[in-house]
This record gives structure tokens, C-alpha cells and sequence, in this order.
């Protein structure tokens, strides 16, 4: 009986084909076969690495976005407290927390400040505040921030009632006062600010008084949406959930850095309240933040902060030269009232790093919290980094999540200097 062939030449005899044909079926057979299996395998490496580190981009970004007015912070918290047990919400409703650089672990609240750097993103949003009810019942109400009235008419919105009584956990649904286009004077223009009412469906004063109280706030309603042929999402509050979903994801890549025996700056984390309002959560954190406490008799502190909030994005009708490009990176700021000498560091970290940029240049203030940050007490050196963001202070803001990738990678990379 013949010899059974050795095992390379039995498979090159018993699986290729020997018609040229055949062989080229076989080829093209065999390549769909490795690039199916190349992606499965890329896919199960990317689902590992999520699942070792617990971070899920948008995950997070719809639990902070789903969460309204002051029910954000309580989130933001809760989220905050994964890298910091001992993060707070202080007395102005700024949520706090500290990690320390120490190596192999979770961090401690141990260590000298001189070095610390403050990561800040503010956690309010623009809304409105009820000022008058009708004797028809209807809400009467005011801006509470840069709300732009254009967009307001028609729009759902959602009241968050102090009364105690209330069904729907103190939440009451309603829609925007308008007139028909057959009824306005005038369509071109916008809703005027003291006209803004709100219909609850309350049929007169004294049943809307059982369940509103003035002063009570009001959001606008949407929900968080993904756009996934340009990796966008849309939302109403993403200035500046983008920013806090950014720094969380920092702490992330700075857990994973201390896993592996590497050290990095002690970070101080600020969620910063009323920066619509005037940017007063961080002007009072900031007054006490370790990034402003002193060593060697200095006057000023010895720490940096960084401020991350969202900026203009390409959009129809403005100008390219007063905006960024999404998806095209984080937008590294420079300003008279920012630090120079952060500026360029940041600009050379992203470089060395290979993390795209593109830079805001702004020829006053800033108009973010990192003005308030560097006015702290003796001065802070303040940086600011900002995500693209189309469609700002409107019901429908879109971001794009490699930008919001691409600025915590930055964030850690310049802690990790």
C-alpha cells in the first residue's frame, strides 16, 4: 500500500485545487475567511478592553444628558465617585473630587498640591424660570441663561415643580405658546422675551398653583440621539455634558496608567454649577481648589487648571475662520486671559501624542470658566480646551464623539507630562 503523503503536502493536495480557476476560487474564499476573522477578533479586543475598564463613551454621555437641571449633578456624582469614593456636592452645587497620582491603585487624597492640576466642565444648562401664572393658568416665564428665542416657540419643555404634592415626581410636561402664521403681525421675527408662556393644560390659576410655584425651573425636552454615519450625537445639554462625559473618560485613561505603574499629576475635578449663569460655581470651587494653594511664599498658585467646554463648530452660515471643523479634533484655546505657556504645551503634547487639534483664538475673554479660574486669588495658569459643537444653546447641539475621545486622550496626556 502507497505511503500516506506528510502533512504539508497532503493539505497542498487534498485543499487547493489544480485548475487555475479553482485556485482562484479558493484564494478569494480563503481572504473573505481572514478579513471576517480579523474583525471578529478586533471587536472582541475592543469589547475586552471596555469591559476592563468599565468606560462606555455612550453610555455615559446618555446617562449625563438624561438627567435635568439639578438631577445632573447627583449623576455626575454618582459617576465621579467611581475614581474618586469621596467626591461631594459643596454648598453652591458644584460636584468635587481628587485623584492623586499614586501608582498601582485608585488614587489617594495624600500628597503636596503644588502640582495639582484642575480639570473643570461645568454640569448646568441653559433653561427658563417660571415668574407669573396667568388667571388662564398659562406659565409665564423668563431666560435663566443664554437661551435663544428663536427656537423657543413650539417647543416642549418640561417644568420641575418644588411643590411636594405633585404627581410625575414633581415633573409636568407642556409645550411653548404660538401664534399661528395666519395670526402674527409679523413671522419673521422672533418670539420676544417677555412674551414666553407655557401650556401645561391647567385650566385656570388656582389649579396650576396646586402643582407650580413661581421660581420653579423649566428644561427643554429631546432626548439623546445618535447620528452614526459621522459618529455625531444630539442632545440639548451637551454644552457641557460633552465636557464632563470627556474629563470621566480621562480619569479612565489615568486609572488604566496607575494599573500599569505609572504615575501621573495629582488631578482635582470640578463639575461646575451657574456657568451659564456667570460662570459663579467655578469662580467659588476654584477659590478653594488646590490648584490655587501656594508653596515657597508664592503669591500665586502653583497648580494649572484646564477648562473644558464645547465651542463653534462648521456649520451653514458662519464664516470658516470663526469656527472649527467637527470631528476634526479638540479645539486648544489661546486668549489674552489664558496661560501662554500652557497653550504651547498643549499644542506639543496632541502633537507628540498624535492626538488632532485646531486652534480657537479668541481676542478677549473667553466667555468660559477659565476666565473665573485665573482671576482665583493670587492667579492660576488656565487652559482651555474646547469640543466642536453645532446648533449651540438650542434643543438640538451635536457633537461628534472622536472629539470628545480626542480631548480626554489630550487631558491625560498633559497630566501625564
Amino acid at each position: 500500500m502507497a505511503a500516506w503523503p506528510s502533512g504539508k503536502a497532503w493539505v497542498c493536495k487534498t485543499l487547493i485545487p489544480r485548475s487555475d480557476s479553482g485556485r482562484r476560487l479558493f484564494c478569494f474564499i480563503a481572504t473573505c475567511v481572514w478579513v471576517v476573522v480579523s474583525l471578529w477578533s478586533a471587536c472582541v479586543g475592543l469589547w475586552l478592553v471596555c469591559m476592563k475598564h468599565g468606560f462606555d463613551l455612550v453610555k455615559t454621555l446618555r446617562e449625563l444628558t438624561e438627567a435635568r437641571l439639578n438631577s445632573a449633578a447627583e449623576v455626575a456624582l454618582r459617576l465621579l465617585r467611581q475614581y474618586d469614593p469621596d467626591a461631594y456636592i459643596d454648598n453652591f452645587g458644584n460636584v468635587r473630587g481628587y485623584v492623586n497620582s499614586e501608582a498601582g491603585g485608585n488614587g489617594s487624597k495624600d500628597g503636596e498640591p503644588g502640582n495639582t492640576l484642575l480639570l473643570d466642565a461645568h454640569i448646568d444648562e441653559i433653561s427658563l424660570i417660571v415668574t407669573y401664572i396667568t388667571d388662564e393658568g398659562f406659565l409665564k416665564a423668563s431666560r435663566a441663561g443664554g437661551v435663544d428665542c428663536r427656537v423657543l416657540p413650539a417647543r416642549t419643555v418640561t417644568v420641575s415643580s418644588t411643590l411636594s404634592a405633585t404627581s410625575n415626581g414633581g415633573n409636568h410636561r407642556g409645550v411653548i405658546c404660538t401664534l399661528p402664521p395666519h395670526a402674527k403681525p409679523d413671522t419673521k421675527k422672533p418670539l420676544d422675551e417677555d412674551k414666553i408662556y407655557i401650556d401645561c393644560g391647567f385650566p385656570d390659576k388656582a389649579y396650576a398653583e396646586k402643582y407650580v410655584s413661581l421660581g420653579d425651573m423649566v428644561s427643554f425636552d429631546g432626548g439623546f440621539t445618535e447620528l452614526p454615519l459621522g459618529g455625531n450625537v444630539s442632545s440639548p445639554v451637551l454644552d457641557d455634558r460633552a465636557g464632563v462625559a470627556a474629563i470621566l473618560l480621562c480619569l479612565s485613561l489615568l486609572r488604566e496608567r496607575r494599573e500599569r505603574g505609572l504615575s501621573h499629576r495629582p488631578v482635582e475635578v470640578l463639575f461646575s454649577n451657574l456657568e451659564e449663569l456667570g460662570e459663579r460655581g467655578a469662580k467659588i470651587a476654584a477659590y478653594t481648589s488646590r490648584a490655587a494653594e501656594t508653596t515657597d511664599n508664592n503669591d500665586s498658585g502653583d497648580g494649572e487648571a484646564i477648562s473644558v467646554d464645547v465651542s463653534f463648530a462648521d456649520s451653514p452660515g458662519i464664516a470658516a475662520h470663526e469656527c472649527g471643523k467637527l470631528g476634526r479634533g479638540v479645539m486648544v484655546g489661546i486668549a489674552p486671559t489664558l496661560d501662554r505657556g500652557m497653550f504651547e504645551r498643549l499644542k506639543t503634547c496632541a502633537a507628540d501624542s498624535g492626538i488632532p487639534y485646531q486652534v480657537e483664538v479668541m481676542s478677549g475673554k473667553t466667555g468660559t470658566n477659565a476666565d473665573v479660574i485665573a482671576e482665583t486669588r493670587g492667579g492660576i495658569k488656565t487652559g482651555l480646551l474646547s469640543i466642536p459643537e453645532r446648533n449651540m444653546h438650542t434643543p438640538v447641539e451635536v457633537v461628534c464623539l472622536d472629539d470628545i475621545r480626542g480631548t480626554a486622550e489630550l487631558l491625560a496626556a498633559y497630566a501625564s507630562m
